[in-house]
């Protein structure tokens, strides 16, 4: 557990919190015992719940599992009242640990941050991590411009697994993203016991931020579906070349084949006597072989 105090507000962080941390917070703050139930219970979708005493939020943030390659929501869970912001997370939230530690560290900053409101200081954390994830799609803009240099380079059998990656990683992060906006919406449409009218444009803001990255999502999808889509188109075009190959391969050899089939039957075989007998018998399987690939081209087969 981590605090820093300024003025009269609080900030109080929970770090994978534990019993004694729970038990803090019951003697330590006058929370709704729902509201304290749910900071502790995982939650599958982002939320925003107003108590008597406070208002309790849920925001999923995008974080990037490097082993994997993948994008995983990482809980924050949120409680907010008149003079304190308590934030509650399992994961290591990269952007909310630097933030407290630089808010720490500097009063200026806490002079910025802490002077007015908790809905304030929330604010600028919510901000901080949307603006967070900018980078990461920028992460994912170098995959797919990777990806489409390999697939033009002839390694189109390489990048199917890559592209499945990518296609992954996009899917997870537009779920961690998409139930956000909700959440601030009903923050702005709500909540004037804890959000100061004054704040909701800042609020509504945020709501533009979440577009914004959505936006980004959608065109990263769309890229990543006509990359699959071209891949798909080159694999197919190279696997039909090469079946191409093979029957015209076999359709040449077919003639030669019949041929020397018939010279093995037990019967007197054609200048079987002839001391030039083996080449000339050489001479006419190709001379057949000529014959089929004269009439394949004649049919524009090759």
């Amino acid at each position: 557990m981590k605090q820093i105090k300024f003025d009269k507000i609080t900030w109080v962080d929970f770090g994978d919190p534990s019993a004694d941390d729970i038990l803090y917070l019951k003697k330590s703050f006058n929370i709704h015992p729902l509201a304290i139930e749910e900071f502790t219970t995982p939650t599958i979708r982002p939320k925003a719940t107003q108590y008597d005493s406070c208002l309790f939020l849920t925001i999923h943030i995008p974080l990037f599992d490097v082993k994997k390659r993948t994008t995983y929501p990482g809980e924050l869970d949120i409680i907010l009242n008149k003079d304190h912001l308590i934030t509650g997370h399992k994961e290591k939230i990269y952007q909310l640990t630097e933030f407290f530690k630089k808010l720490g560290e500097n009063d200026d900053r806490r002079r910025l941050y802490m002077s007015h409101t908790p809905a304030h200081l929330l604010y600028h954390i919510l901000e901080t991590l949307l603006e967070s994830c900018f980078p990461k799609l920028d992460h994912i803009v170098e995959n797919l411009n990777k990806i489409e240099d390999e697939i033009f380079k002839g390694n189109e059998k390489n990048m199917v697994f890559e592209i499945s990656i990518v296609k992954r990683d996009i899917l997870n992060f537009r779920r961690t993203i998409k139930p956000q906006r909700s959440v601030l919406e009903s923050i702005i449409q709500k909540h004037d016991m804890f959000i100061p009218i004054d704040l909701k444009p800042y609020y509504q803001d945020l709501v533009g931020t979440n577009i914004r990255l959505w936006n980004a999502l959608e065109n990263a999808k769309e890229t990543i579906e006509s990359l699959e889509e071209t891949n798909n188109s080159l694999l197919s075009n190279k696997l039909n070349l090469t079946m191409k190959v093979l029957t015209i391969f076999s359709a040449i050899m077919l003639p030669m084949t019949v041929y020397s089939n018939i010279l093995a039957m037990s019967a007197d075989i054609p200048f079987g006597k002839n001391p030039h007998g083996f080449w000339i018998h050489i001479i006419i399987m190709l001379i057949l072989s000529l014959f089929t690939i004269t009439i394949f081209k004649m049919r524009k087969w090759l």
